[in-house]
This record gives structure tokens, C-alpha cells and sequence, in this order.
């Protein structure tokens, strides 16, 4: 295996601009080291870590007998909420979460991981001409570009191009594949918990923070704003750039994600929906974990993680009404009917945080994308399309450990699994870890090489079916899985009452 790191794709970005082609270099380039990550806020968000100087990408070459020759290569998109992450993701003993040793040797695919621009510096907005915002998007852009132009120097075959992403680069992963700008580079997409319709994917209303970060750092709010904040030191900016990660149910965190995309007439010339004409060619995995709204609702209702703390009913509700706020109570009593309808007259404390735990995972992650799949089978020529839910149980569940024993797969679960830990770090796994992590792989690199994920290098356990707009067949993904494992119409109900039955009611106006 060859392992390049931290090949530029393009120059030091210049503040709030689009990125530029790199210019090159003399004689040999030494790629033996990982580059900063792209400027962001440290975790605790008081202070910042990374670099501006941070537009580059890594490379695993797996080399079977001869040298590597027309590979299928696969471009990972970190996760983050626009706000954090890079392109080897957390680092524990130089065991990277985001290294394409695993992928790439068990699928004879190339990977390639690379970093963008988060946070104010990537995508801050003033919803004009003036910052027009997405240049994040704009440097994985360019990394595809990059890509493209020179992974036949490498091994790879550039017209058989798969993204895939996660949570953040999930969104982004779709967000690529709906821009003309990407027309002909991409063959094939992969998003995990994150599409462009999820509600934290796209800011509406980007000039109201832009605001707020401006009055931070002392910059007027007028005409004279744009200006200001390009003069503004980096590091004051992303630090201006903090977002509140305490949530309850009135107010919840998944509102407070706003430093995201935008539609600019450019990268997004419309909104995402109306944009998947663009995508009619490429082939399109999407999914979810069954739980992936527990990351937020335990931030919003922290009683859901207290085994001996009832939740009581009326955060249900709370959680509801903050969601379907734009309709009023019609909305509210509509959900609430429809969430607690198998509740029977007596339900129990399990069955209540159950329940929020589903209203987040249904409203955050699953409806948006089951609106996407349905979206990209409707216009699609060539391109597949295939449906996944991933319920392997989180690993922090039981008696004595910090989540409840009811736990399925929490947000982020998915990735030890895709990057083959419980192979890297056995000790850290058991079998059944080793079993789930195996299929993965193999779905998602048989699917790099032939778009279809049954096809290819990898035997899989169980056939996954494509999802088409007269049946909307999926694929539950665990180390349990068999035949009855793939099933259809994913959460039908659930998904019915936030795509037709919310939209129609009346909306209400509000301040």
C-alpha cells in the first residue's frame, strides 16, 4: 500500500473566496505527513485549533501483485456540522478514525480523504454578492476536481469517481452531486445520516448571524460589513463563530446549527429539491442509523439517558411543538397523534424516551433522506439508487454504562465500522464487530466498483434490493443480518406525516 499525505489540491485559500488551483512545485514533493486541519473551534469552543493553510488530501493506494491500474476510488467527506472536523478525524495512539487503510486494502479501491474550509471561515454568509458563503463546499469541489484530473497518475480510474460522507459530509456528499458544477466528475454517492434536505443542511436566513459575528468582532453591521470582517484577524472570527450546544425542548439544539450551507445562485442555484435533475446519472446510496437522533434529543431532554428518571409526557410534546411550530397546534395535535397512537392507555418510561429518541432521528435524519431517495429515484436515467438503515447497538449502552440498554446505533456510530476499527484494533471489538464492519466494506467498495453494493470484489450476506419510486425496498444493516434483513417502506407512517399530512396544514404566521 502507498499512503500520500497531504497533497495540496489548491492554494492557501484567500479569506472568503473561493479556492484557487495550486501552483505547483519543483522536484519531488515529500508527502509523509498529515497537514492541519482546516481553522476551526477546539471542541470545548474556547479557542481554536488547525490552520488556514489546510487544502489537502491524502491517498491509500492498495497494490495487489502488480502496480495499482483503473481502481475505483473513493473520496471521504468528514462529518462536523459545518463546524468542526478534518480529513483523518480524531486520533487516538496514530490510529486515525478516517484512515483508507482498512477500505482500501479489504476493497481494492484507492481512498482519498480530504480537508475544507468549516466554521465562519467556510461558511459565513451575508446572503449577497458580498460573501456569498459555501466555500467549504467549494474546496471539496475542488478536491473532486482535483481528483479527477490526476488519480489516473495514482492508479485510479477518474471516470469511476464515488463520494461518500457522513453526518455534515453526508449533506455535502448530496449537496456535490446536485450542483452543474460537479457534471461529469462523480459516477457514484454514498451519505450517511446527512442529506442536502435535512433541516440544519441549508441556512435560510444567513445574514442574521452574519450580524452577530460582526458586532463580536467589532465590525459594523452596514454596508461597510463584508469589508470589515475580511480584514478581521482569522482566529477572532472563528472564535466569533460559536454556536450554543445546550438544548431543551422549546429550544432545541438542532436549531442551533446555522453556520451550514446556503442557496447562492451559484454552487446552489436553487433549492436542493428542485436540483436533482443534476443527479439523474449518478448512483445514489443513502441512509441512516436507527437511533441518530439521540445525539441531540439527550442534549434537548437529558432525563431520555436516566434509567431511573421518568420523561415525562409533556416533553414529548414540547419536542413536538418546537419542531411543527410553523403550523400551531394543528400540527402539534397531528404529530402528537401520530407518535403516541401504539402508545396504549398506560405507556411505559421506556416506550416515552423511545418515542423522543424517534421524533429527533425522524425529523434530523430519516424523513429528509427518505425524501432525497425518493427524489433521485424519480429523476433518475441512468443512476441506482439504494435505501439503508443501520441498527447495530451502540456500544455504550447497558447496565453500568452511560446510555440505556434500549440503545440502537447513536449518530456517528456507523464510521468505526465503514473504517474497519474492529480490524485495526481488535482488542478494542468483539467477532460480532468484525462481522458488520466486513459487510460494510464490502457493500460500500462493491458498490464503488460497479454500482451495485451485491457486485464486485466482496460477497455480501444478504441481497440488497434497489429502491425504486413504486417500491421503496431497504437494507437493515447489523451483525445479525439475514434474508429478513431487507425489507420496504421504511417507517411508512412516519415518513408520510412530515412529507404530506404537516405540509398541507395551514401555516401559521408568526412574529
Amino acid at each position: 500500500m502507498d499512503v500520500f499525505k497531504g497533497v495540496p489540491f489548491a492554494e492557501i485559500p484567500g479569506r472568503f473566496q473561493k479556492p484557487k488551483p495550486h501552483p505547483g512545485w519543483d522536484g519531488v514533493m515529500k508527502t509523509t505527513e498529515f497537514k492541519k486541519r482546516c481553522l476551526q473551534l477546539n471542541l470545548l469552543m474556547t479557542d481554536t485549533r488547525g490552520s488556514e493553510d489546510c487544502l489537502y488530501l491524502n491517498i491509500w493506494v492498495p497494490h495487489f501483485g502488480s502496480v495499482a491500474n483503473d481502481l475505483p476510488v473513493m473520496v471521504w467527506h468528514f462529518g462536523g456540522g459545518f463546524l468542526v472536523g478534518g480529513s483523518m478525524g480524531a486520533n487516538f495512539l496514530d490510529n486515525y478514525l478516517y484512515s483508507g487503510q482498512e477500505i482500501a486494502e479489504r476493497g481494492k479501491v484507492i481512498v482519498v480523504t480530504l480537508g475544507y474550509r468549516v466554521g465562519t471561515l467556510g461558511f459565513l454568509s451575508t446572503g449577497d454578492s458580498e460573501l456569498p458563503g459555501n466555500y467549504g463546499l467549494w474546496d471539496q469541489q475542488a478536491a473532486i476536481a482535483w481528483v479527477h484530473r490526476n488519480i489516473r497518475s495514482f492508479g485510479g480510474d477518474p471516470d469511476n469517481i464515488t463520494i461518500f460522507g457522513e453526518s455534515a459530509g453526508g449533506a455535502s456528499v448530496s449537496f456535490q452531486t446536485l450542483t452543474p458544477h460537479n457534471k461529469g466528475l462523480i459516477r457514484r454517492a454514498i451519505s450517511q445520516s446527512g442529506v442536502a434536505l435535512c433541516p440544519w443542511a441549508v441556512n435560510r436566513n444567513p445574514r442574521r448571524f452574519a450580524e452577530e459575528v460582526a458586532l463580536k468582532v467589532a465590525c459594523p453591521t452596514d454596508e461597510r460589513m463584508a469589508a470589515c470582517l475580511k480584514m478581521t484577524d482569522p482566529v477572532r472570527l472563528t472564535l466569533a463563530g460559536t454556536l450554543s450546544l445546550a438544548g431543551s425542548p422549546d429550544h432545541p439544539l438542532v436549531d442551533n446549527l446555522v453556520l451550514s450551507p446556503v442557496i447562492d445562485g451559484d454552487f446552489l442555484p436553487d433549492e436542493p429539491y428542485n436540483l436533482f435533475h443534476n443527479a439523474a446519472d449518478i448512483d445514489y446510496i443513502a441512509g441512516v442509523n436507527d437511533m441518530d437522533g439521540h445525539i441531540f434529543t439527550g442534549v434537548d431532554v437529558p432525563s431520555v439517558n436516566t434509567p431511573l428518571v421518568d420523561t415525562p409526557v409533556e416533553d414529548v410534546k414540547r419536542l413536538l411543538a418546537s419542531y411543527t411550530k410553523d403550523k400551531g397546534k394543528p400540527g402539534l395535535d397531528n404529530a402528537y397523534y401520530v407518535y403516541t397512537a401504539t402508545w396504549g392507555s398506560k405507556p411505559s418510561g421506556e416506550t416515552i424516551k423511545k418515542t423522543i429518541v424517534d421524533i429527533g432521528t425522524d425529523y434530523i435524519f430519516l424523513v429528509p433522506t427518505q425524501s432525497a431517495l425518493y427524489l433521485h429515484a424519480s429523476a433518475a436515467r441512468t443512476g441506482r439508487t439504494y435505501s439503508y438503515v443501520f441498527s447495530q447497538p451502540n456500544r455504550m449502552g447497558g447496565i453500568g454504562r452511560p446510555y440505556p440498554g434500549w440503545m440502537g446505533a447513536d449518530h456517528a456510530d456507523d464510521l468505526q465500522y465503514v473504517f474497519g476499527k474492529p480490524f485495526t484494533t481488535p482488542l478494542g471489538y468483539w467477532p460480532r464487530h468484525r462481522d458488520v464492519s466486513g459487510y460494510m466494506i464490502a457493500y460500500w467498495t462493491n458498490f464503488a466498483r460497479t454500482g451495485d453494493p451485491n457486485k464486485g470484489e466482496s460477497s455480501v450476506p444478504v441481497t440488497w434490493q434497489r429502491f425504486t419510486s413504486s417500491e421503496h425496498q431497504y437494507l437493515e444493516i447489523n451483525s445479525n443480518m439475514d434474508k429478513n434483513y431487507a425489507s420496504e417502506r421504511l417507517r411508512l407512517r412516519y415518513v408520510h406525516f412530515w412529507t404530506s399530512v404537516l405540509p398541507s396544514l395551514p401555516t401559521v404566521v408568526s412574529e
